[in-house]
């Protein structure tokens, strides 16, 4: 039996991250992997002979600026550049939005004058909020506990800090505060815009992996989350990791494996080894066993708690709880390789804006009806698709001349009703998701030499993603915060003592950010010197 002081399960990015900052303290650290890559669903692989893509996760803004630096993630060889413009919306009807730096004010001017005046406002009130929560990303929320002691103490101390960041707020962003965490980015849309593609440009990352309308209460939180990041310094800027996103999973693991941690592939986790109320190690899928002082999981909390550890060792009102942990968001994803540019209808020919988010879904109604649709029918039969070419920016992802583009799509049901099999209807749906950006950009299909399909059920396998969500977890306000994963576990302490959190099930949540690695491997480290003190 392998013995160490942490066995990380899961080798996506946080569990990586995770395990850099044990190592740089000093702890002896494993990371099991069930697939034969590390990288969870921020990887790139060849999915067509010559043409290579992010497979999963696709692009780069919320992974965090500290991470990158204590990490020296550059100097692992990680590269981010920015798209030359942010956004691209066309309509039905030859009109468009291009966003970016230097383009957004002139662009939305020429649809609505309105709309250029209170711009401006609206984008301050998100930057503002966003930059008081951005102080709460690497640090542990406040933590409800039962009882007094020492841990109570610790939690007070917590929440007066807290309540100290907040304080910074005015009185008119308090209240901009409460309407982001529970209104819908619809209505607040309404009420400041009157172009429907100013309103989508908006409302799309309001229901980007959240299968829900714009119109659903807490959307706007969605949109919200989409605002914390930044690409080499630049706030709420959007990029590409030249390599794909297995270049930042590629160079977490250098950076893990120089500190002197261990990773294991094709080393699936069959049970965690509990002993009195405590996760002393993982039996593998073939059988052999490794115990360790600490346990940190990576995968979706769901997954842990009902398919790793047997359910008698757990609290029976925990288990009750984290069995209804929601799941779900009504994500089909591709990638395609293409034998030249789509040129759009709107906006013929080449340009910057072949290199930004090219977002299909025109106005906040379309998005309404997409959700309501795949409620209804399983999916969408005019879907919400969010297209990027990352081989605009990156020439090593595709043969000269020749393109690759992420295809993002929504909304499809997690499960199809019916008892119907996503096995069934892959094919189709992709059909219909490649016949959507033919709409826009005429000759799109024709250019199509080969495609990946990735249904939530495909999420779910390849990934571990539950019902295909890329978050672990729905982005709703009782699974926010001192909510994630549950009321009394914000700590990214489990029920069980040596158990921790690390992964996007845990605050602040999901996306590439390397925040929950970062925030748990501080709070095991605590707890360790709590225990040997400096010895270890």
């Amino acid at each position: 039996m392998t013995e160490t002081d942490v066995v990380i399960i899961g080798a996506g990015h946080n569990g990586l991250t995770c395990a850099a900052y044990l190592a740089m303290a000093g702890l002896r650290v494993r990371v099991v992997e069930r697939r034969k890559v590390v990288g969870g669903a921020a990887v790139t692989e060849e999915f067509h002979p010559g043409f290579r893509n992010s497979v999963a996760a696709y692009t780069v803004s919320l992974l965090n600026p500290r991470v990158i630096r204590d990490l020296k993630l550059a100097e692992q060889g990680l590269r981010i550049v920015e798209r030359r413009a942010q956004n691209f919306l066309p309509a039905p009807d030859g009109s468009y939005l291009l966003t970016g730096e230097g383009r957004t004010k002139a662009s939305v001017a020429r649809l609505s004058a309105h709309d250029a005046e209170a711009l401006d406002g609206f984008a301050r009130e998100l930057e503002d909020i966003a930059d008081v929560l951005r102080r709460f990303v690497l640090r542990a929320p406040p933590n409800l506990l039962d009882g007094f002691g020492t841990n109570a103490i610790r939690e007070a101390v917590n929440a007066l800090q807290s309540a100290n960041i907040l304080r910074g707020l005015t009185l008119e962003q308090s209240r901009s505060l409460l309407d982001l965490f529970t209104r819908s980015a619809g209505e607040m849309l309404d009420e400041r815009f009157e172009h429907d593609l100013v309103k989508a440009l908006f409302g799309f990352d309001a229901i980007v992996g959240n299968y829900a309308s714009p119109y659903a209460a807490g959307s706007a939180y969605v949109m919200l989350h989409h605002a914390f990041g930044e690409v080499n310094g630049k706030k709420g800027v959007w990029g590409h990791a030249i390599g794909g996103m297995g270049a930042i999973t590629q160079a977490m693991a250098r950076a893990a494996r120089d500190r002197g941690v261990v990773i294991e592939t094709d080393a699936g986790v069959r049970e965690i080894i509990v002993e009195r109320d405590r996760a002393v190690g993982v039996v593998l899928e073939n059988g052999s066993a490794i115990r360790a002082k600490y346990i940190a999981s990576n995968v979706n909390p769901k997954l842990l708690y009902t398919r790793l550890i047997v359910a008698d060792a757990l609290p029976a009102d925990f288990l009750a709880r984290i069995r209804h942990w929601k799941n779900g968001s009504g994500t089909f994803r591709m990638n395609v390789a293409l034998d030249r540019l789509p040129s759009f209808t709107a906006l013929p020919g080449e340009g910057d804006h072949l290199s930004s988010g090219i977002i299909l879904a025109p106005s906040l109604d379309y998005m309404d009806r997409a959700y309501l649709d795949a409620r209804a029918q399983g999916w969408s039969r005019e879907p919400v698709v969010e297209m990027l070419i990352p081989s605009t920016l990156d020439d090593t992802l595709a043969p000269a001349g020749k393109h690759v583009a992420s295809l993002f799509c929504q909304h499809v049901a997690p499960t199809l009703p019916d008892g119907k099999s996503w096995d069934d209807h892959r094919e189709e749906v992709a059909d219909l998701m490649i016949a959507t950006v033919d709409q826009y950009a005429p000759g799109f299909a024709a250019s199509v030499l080969g495609r990946q399909i990735l249904s939530p059920l495909d999420l779910e396998r390849q990934f571990g993603l539950l019902g295909g969500d890329i978050f672990h977890g729905a982005l709703t306000l009782n699974q926010l915060f001192s909510a994630r994963p549950m009321l009394g576990h914000a700590d990214y302490r489990g029920p069980l003592r040596g158990l921790y959190h690390c992964g996007s099930g845990a605050h602040p949540g999901g996306g590439v950010t390397g925040a929950p690695g970062h925030n748990a491997a501080q709070v095991i480290l605590r707890d360790h010197r709590s225990l040997f003190g400096s010895r270890g």
